[in-house]
Formats: C-alpha cells, sequence, structure tokens
C-alpha cells in the first residue's frame, strides 16, 4: 500500500469522471451501534447529544460521544469516504512528518495504545465524493450538506475497552477541506481503517445500493441489515426490531404506527435496488452468492 509521507506534498487531485466504488468495507461496531446513526428531523441536531456505549462480540465496549447526533446523512457520508479509502490506500503512519500528516493524526485526537496506530486517509474532492453517494456534484447545497456531515462526524469521539486495552481517537479528521476550491483530505479513524485492511470484522455495504436509495430511514436500515445479513442468507426480523434499528427510543399510539408505515416504506426502497427480498412476516433475504468472511492476521514487527 501507499504510504502519504513527506516525500508527497498531498495536493488534491482534480476531479475527473471515473468509475464508481463497488462497496465499502465498514467496522461492524459502527455498523451495529444501536442509535449511533438515526432518523433525526430537520432541527434536532442541536436539541440532543450523542452517547452510545455498544458492547461488541465478548470483549470490547465501544463508547461513542458527541454534541450532536449522527443522521443519515452523516450515515452515508461515511460511508462514501470508506468506499473511497479502499482503492486510494494511503496509509497515514505515526511516522510520516509532512504538515498535512502531522494535522491529520492531530485531528484524530489519538490517546492511549491509539498513538501508534496507522490509518487511511481519503485525498480528493467534494465532487467526486458528492458522486460516490448518490449527491448532486453541480449542486452547491448537497457539498454544502456534505462539508457539514463531515464537520460533525469530526466532533464525534471514540473510546474502545479491551481488557487493559484502551483506545481513543476522533470518528475522523480532515485537513485543508474546502467547498469552493472542491478539495478534500480528510483521515478515517484507526478502527475503520484495520476493517479496510480486512484486520478485523467488516461489513460489506454495496454501494450501487446506497447511490439507490433516497430516505433517511432506508439508509440506515440498509446498513444495519448488511451487518446481519451476509449475501445469500434469509432471516426473519420482527417488525418492531426493525423500527428499533431507525428510532432506538420507544414509541407508543400515532407515533408507533406513523414509524411501521415508515418501516414498510423503507423496507420496499430497499427492495427495490434489487438486491434484497423482503416477503410476508419480515421474512428479508440479501440476494446473492454467501461469501464467508476472512479475517487477517495481524503482522507485528519485533522491536
Amino acid at each position: 500500500m501507499a504510504k502519504v509521507d513527506n516525500t508527497q506534498d498531498l495536493s488534491i487531485i482534480q476531479y475527473q469522471i471515473g468509475p464508481k466504488t463497488t462497496h465499502a468495507r465498514h467496522d461492524s461496531a459502527h455498523c451495529l451501534a444501536p442509535g449511533l446513526f438515526r432518523s433525526i428531523k430537520k432541527g434536532d441536531h442541536q436539541k440532543h447529544k450523542l452517547h452510545v456505549v455498544y458492547k461488541f462480540g465478548e470483549k470490547e465496549l465501544v463508547e461513542f460521544k458527541g454534541p450532536e447526533p449522527l443522521g443519515a446523512e452523516d450515515l452515508v457520508v461515511l460511508q462514501g469516504l470508506i468506499a473511497m479509502a479502499g482503492p486510494q490506500k494511503l496509509i497515514l503512519s505515526p511516522e510520516l512528518n509532512s504538515p498535512a500528516a502531522i494535522a491529520l493524526r492531530e485531528g484524530l485526537e489519538l490517546k492511549w495504545n491509539a498513538v501508534d496506530e496507522s490509518t487511511m486517509v481519503i485525498k480528493d474532492s467534494f465532487r467526486k465524493l458528492a458522486r460516490e453517494i448518490g449527491y448532486n456534484p453541480d449542486s452547491g447545497g448537497d457539498l454544502k450538506t456534505i462539508a457539514q456531515c463531515i464537520e460533525r462526524l469530526w466532533t464525534v469521539s471514540i473510546i474502545v475497552q479491551c481488557g487493559n486495552d484502551r483506545r481513543g481517537y476522533k470518528m475522523l479528521s480532515y485537513y485543508g477541506s474546502n467547498t469552493q476550491k472542491g478539495n478534500l483530505l480528510v483521515a478515517l479513524n484507526c478502527r475503520v481503517a484495520t476493517a479496510i485492511f480486512g484486520i478485523r470484522p467488516f461489513t460489506r455495504i454495496n454501494m450501487d445500493e446506497v447511490r439507490k436509495l433516497n430516505t433517511g430511514p432506508a439508509r440506515i436500515l440498509h446498513q444495519r441489515l448488511c451487518a446481519i445479513i451476509s449475501q445469500g442468507e434469509t432471516r426473519k426480523i420482527l417488525p418492531e426490531t426493525l423500527v428499533s434499528y431507525i428510532w432506538p427510543e420507544p414509541a407508543v399510539g400515532s407515533t408507533l404506527r406513523m414509524r411501521r408505515q415508515t418501516l414498510k416504506k423503507a423496507l420496499t426502497e430497499i427492495a427495490a435496488t434489487g438486491s434484497w427480498t423482503v416477503k410476508e412476516g419480515c421474512q428479508i433475504t440479501r440476494v446473492g452468492e454467501f461469501k464467508k468472511k476472512v479475517v487477517k492476521k495481524v503482522k507485528t514487527k519485533k522491536a
């Protein structure tokens, strides 16, 4: 893999029409944490805060904290960044000392055992990111929305506790981002980077499907389904459970009825991508051939 080092000026490449990414290798803990991404009404970002604690597997406790909750737009922007990071293969290691590399690592606010970890960089343009996630690359409003999402994601802190091992970092960092010039330089957090490397369990998200989804509830539900249903598998999931993937807090009366109606529309939208089938009783099938996820062993250097 290529490294982002002091021999590179980290100048932004020009936006070019090229093939879109096919998939994103996302950290499963980000995808499964209940309420990390949720359906949010306009204006609610300033009314609530983000605090989600999730036990991932048998050993890890992952805590997400931020001044604002994360919605569907934040989710899809992060998916796009992760998808773009894979083909670029730009590694940001602690040994690199260019101004941009130093700024990106400082922006991640690495703490404890995370200070020596490597991560990944996306060096591209806002327009390319917009195109990757199905937004209009020529819309000033869409580009502004993407910039706001990146800044909101940057405010989120993550603490991972596994036994005596403790790691801390921001969800992402950015440097030299400029919507007017189109420049975009972002670093992902170390946990997501290791999922892209294939070192830890990851969720494979089909970006063609993401680009076909238009509503927030469908996007949130789609990511959760990708995390729990492998290609070729079928699962029966209770409607109440599916509703909780979009809105983690309980509801009754008219609010619950509205959520159930929205759920039906979201499932219809996901099925319309052609990669999912939803039968009566919420029997959900992910079309395709089953592919076993292989986690690579981490190679460590001797001191």
